[in-house]
């Protein structure tokens, strides 16, 4: 059960990253970037656990990657739902 006072964004968040990363490590296939990937979706659950994650730095690890395993067809559908929980955060400032 998660606090009341929770950010459901954040909430969504760990839940599609956790999604993903099931999804890639029951994937059989190797390939090049899956490290990057690995290591792009810790980060991405820990700034998920940590609270308030940073707009900018969320997107940095979704193109990352979106980057890494953009096309593995398997993962698609995963990769749209982490890409459309850190849109949720909104448009960083410029």
């Amino acid at each position: 059960m998660t606090g009341s006072d929770e950010d459901p964004r954040v909430a969504g968040l760990r839940t599609a990253v956790s999604r993903l990363r099931r999804e890639l490590a029951a994937l059989p296939a190797d390939f090049p970037d899956r490290g990057i990937a690995e290591d792009e979706l810790a980060a991405l659950a820990a700034m998920a656990s940590g609270g308030s994650p940073e707009t900018p730095r969320l997107r940095g690890s979704l193109l990352l990657i979106a980057g890494a395993i953009g096309s593995v067809s398997a993962l698609k559908r995963a990769l749209s739902e982490v890409r459309q929980a850190v849109e949720l955060f909104g448009e960083p400032g410029l």
